[in-house]
């Protein structure tokens, strides 16, 4: 079943009561089962929330993300017993081989730097040569080919002069915005296949509680930054606000395609983090990225 995306950006009172969120603000009250909720955004600083409600939440795998003053994700509540073998996985994540997370690397830096190529020549219907950059994409990216396309690709993606910086302009806030929200839906298809987001294949920082998402999450980026580019066509805004972030929050909707079956992007997250707990016990070789596409780049 599709999960709801929630997003809540009202001073709002949430308890709840017979396995429902109970969501009461000073104009109206309404109900959402509990069970039907896949990611609850929570943007306002005076928004209260029993502990009850968390524990449910958290109980059905649902991420619960903060916002801060400036509206951006700021933290994330998830489950930390969300499958029945555990400790096996922890066991088998943390013992992985180096080569083996190369080589997981290396997959997942080829499907990134596909998917920018694919949407770029969509966008620009031109042809590019993100193919032969992702052909020379060596065990664990040691060339930085992850480095050499970004470079081009945000070169000529957007009209205007644009410089991808964390805490940049417009429409970085846009994009910023919306990898917070693919972050989240990541960290939580891998906290429910029983993965330790703290344990990146690639992303190391000390500081870092969600690297694995930040690793897993690569080859979904363009579906935002595609998002955000039809956004800035159909409005003014360069601020966020509530359209445009319910905007982004619908991306986690939209369909992606597997070999014999298309998907909602919330749950191909799901059959990805599954592969990879797959690849770490052993009993597969590749992660099961989607296409997210199911045209040629110039329809």
């Amino acid at each position: 079943m599709l999960k709801k995306s929630v997003l809540i950006e009202n001073k709002t009172s949430i308890t709840a009561k017979n396995l429902q969120l109970i969501i009461k603000s000073e104009i109206r009250e309404s109900s959402i089962p509990i069970e039907d909720i896949g990611i609850l955004v929570l943007d306002h600083q005076e928004i209260y929330i029993s502990l009850p409600a968390m524990n449910m939440m958290v109980e059905n795998n649902t991420a619960v993300i903060i916002c801060s003053k400036n509206h951006m994700p700021n933290g994330m509540f998830l489950n930390l017993n969300s499958h029945h073998i555990q400790q096996e996985v922890f066991k088998n994540q943390i013992e992985a081989s180096i080569p083996l997370k190369k080589q997981l690397w290396q997959q997942t830096i080829i499907e990134k730097i596909t998917n920018q190529g694919f949407l770029l020549a969509k966008i620009t219907g031109d042809k590019n040569a993100f193919d032969f950059l992702a052909s020379k994409v060596l065990s664990g990216d040691t060339t930085n080919m992850e480095g050499v396309a970004a470079q081009q690709y945000w070169k000529s993606f957007f009209e205007i002069d644009f410089k991808r910086e964390r805490f940049g302009d417009y429409p970085n806030n846009f994009l910023n915005y919306g990898y917070a929200i693919l972050r989240a839906a990541t960290a939580r298809a891998l906290s429910g296949s029983g993965l330790l987001n703290t344990l990146g294949i690639h992303h190391k920082s000390k500081y870092n509680a969600f690297a694995l998402a930040d690793d897993i999450m690569e080859p979904f980026r363009p579906v935002i930054d595609e998002k955000v580019l039809e956004i800035m066509q159909q409005y003014d805004e360069q601020e966020l606000n509530t359209k445009i972030k319910s905007e982004l929050l619908q991306v986690l909707t939209r369909t992606v395609y597997f070999k014999d079956e298309k998907s909602p992007l919330m749950v191909a997250l799901q059959k990805t983090a599954s592969s990879l707990q797959q690849c770490f016990m052993g009993k597969r070789k590749k992660i099961k990225y989607p296409k997210l596409w199911n045209l040629t780049p110039t329809e």
